[in-house]
This record gives structure tokens, sequence and C-alpha cells, in this order.
């Protein structure tokens, strides 16, 4: 078993706070302390002659909207041949604490977008993250209503765009049978220590490639 990713390619990790995790955006080598940074380790060391170089643009709180507005300076310009995108919690939790509704349609809209933009300017492979939460508290049962349309959206542009696609949902639920859902993320959607590397994990067997 080997790796998709070829010699000296460009990762470049898209979305919000769980890809930003607090790296420095003064930086523009800081990976933060979240999943790119752990997916980056594992990956340079387990493959050290590829000088693969990894990139962090998360930016906390943005929605689909927000990766439209900086997709230029912030994906194309960086001219990347990989761009993983995670995206879609920040577009269902703004309906519940603040009423600002992104429906699926919308979401779907401005995805394809960026998928559009990059697929035209760039020779970049993609990865898609679909977003997940756990019932931790309680009031994230009923964010499912909201967030589960979104997460069919990224199912089905993975499919159409031929997008690698880490299936963090399954992931997560699956894991939170071995522990209990807020020790992999305490607030139901941003991921403890543990669940970051349950997200490195996942993304390093989606770019696995047979006979390697």
């Amino acid at each position: 078993m080997g790796t998709r990713l070829k010699q000296g390619d460009v990762v470049l990790f898209q979305g919000d706070s769980i890809t930003d995790a607090g790296r420095n955006r003064e930086v523009g080598s800081d990976l933060g302390r979240g999943y790119a940074y752990l997916t980056a380790a594992l990956f340079g060391a387990k493959y050290p002659e590829k000088q693969v170089q990894f990139l962090n643009r998360g930016i906390s709180g943005n929605r689909v909207i927000n990766l439209q507005e900086r997709w230029q300076a912030d994906c194309l310009d960086l001219k990347p041949t990989w761009v993983s995108i995670y995206i879609g919690i920040n577009d269902t939790w703004r309906r519940y604490d603040r009423q600002d509704e992104t429906s699926a349609e919308k979401f779907e809209s401005g995805y394809r977008d960026i998928l559009n933009r990059t697929k035209e300017s760039l020779d970049a492979k993609l990865v898609l993250i679909e977003p997940f939460v756990v019932p931790h508290p309680e009031d994230r049962k009923t964010w499912r209503e909201d967030l589960d349309p979104k997460i069919q959206v990224v199912r089905e542009l993975a499919r159409e765009y031929g997008a690698l696609l880490v299936p963090l949902d399954g992931l997560f639920a699956a894991a939170s049978m071995r522990a209990e859902p807020k020790y992999w993320a305490p607030d139901g959607v941003h991921p403890s220590p543990a669940g970051h590397a349950l997200i490195a994990e996942a993304w390093l067997k989606a770019v696995e490639a047979e006979g390697c």
C-alpha cells in the first residue's frame, strides 16, 4: 500500500476552525495544532523522500460563502496540486445560534462554485471531507435535520467531481461506540486531540493507493 501523492506535491488544507486549529496566520507554513498538522507529520515520517509540502489556510468560523470570497488568494494563487476541503458545520451551526440559515441548495451552489473554479484554474486533485456532529451536548441531536442534507451534498459532489471522500460522519459515529461522543468532540463539533488523530488517519487512508 502506497500513496497517490507524488514527489514535490503541494497539499492545501482549507476549511473552518477544525482545519485552522489555532494556526499562526502570520506564518504561511504554520499548520496549527489539529488534523492538518498530524496528517503532515505522519505523512512526512512515512514518505520523507517525496518532499511533499503541506499548507493550511483554514479560518475559524468560515462557511462556504467565506471560502468563495477568499478562494483566489487562499487557494488558486497558491497553486496546490492537492486541494483538501473541509467545510459545512458552521453552515449548520449559524442556523441554531444566530438564526442565519444556509439552505442545502445554497450550500451546494457555493461548494460547486469553488470546485469549478479549482478545476478551471488548477490541475489539482480534490479531497472532500464531510462535516460531522456527535450527540453531545444533547441539543446537537436536533442539528441532524440541517446537517444531514449537507453531508449528502458533499458525498454527491465528491462523486461528481471525481474527488476522494473522507467520510467523517460515519467514522465519528462508529468511534462513539468505542468511547463516549464527548471524548472525540467535547462540544459535539470541535475534535479532541484523539478526534483530530481520527481525521488525520482517515485522510491518509483516503489518499492511499493500491500496488504502490
